[in-house]
């Protein structure tokens, strides 16, 4: 069997992973749980339907759906700031999963929050349609 080359680089692969964007914005959580509760008493979903970003390969773009559901601790996300975050991947060539997997650490460093999971559910292009879901949890200090 002959070996092909690669058409994809270590160079589409890092794209758009180290890529500043907007600050994700937090405002203090009203509702916190106390230290005596094992975790807090409710979580927060937010659908983003209108997800945008391009393949760094081909320059097509990718669309899709990025639902974020995460159990606040001490900060909420400012949903505004979020909204601005999102839109800058628009023009920014990246592969879906490193999307994924970019978008929940900002979010994680942002809000540290006690649990989160990104799911993506990008459209299909060339008849094949993607799924990627990134997940963080961490326990909760006493105290």
């Amino acid at each position: 069997m002959k070996k092909t080359a690669r058409q994809y680089t270590d160079e589409h692969a890092e794209a758009g992973v180290k890529e500043k964007l907007p600050e994700i914005e937090t405002w203090p959580n009203q509702y916190r749980a106390g230290p005596s509760q094992r975790r807090a008493g409710y979580r927060i979903e937010i659908v983003m339907p209108e997800f945008a970003s391009v393949c760094p390969k081909t320059g097509l773009p990718d669309h899709g759906t990025l639902t974020l559901r995460y159990v606040p601790d001490r900060l909420c996300l400012e949903l505004k700031s979020l909204k601005m975050y999102t839109l800058a991947y628009r023009n920014l060539g990246i592969f879906q999963e490193n999307v994924v997997n970019k978008m929940l650490r900002d979010v994680v460093r942002a809000a540290r929050p006690l649990s989160a999971e990104l799911t993506g559910e990008f459209a299909p292009r060339g008849g094949i349609s993607t799924t990627i879901s990134a997940t963080y949890s961490r326990n909760r200090k006493r105290g």
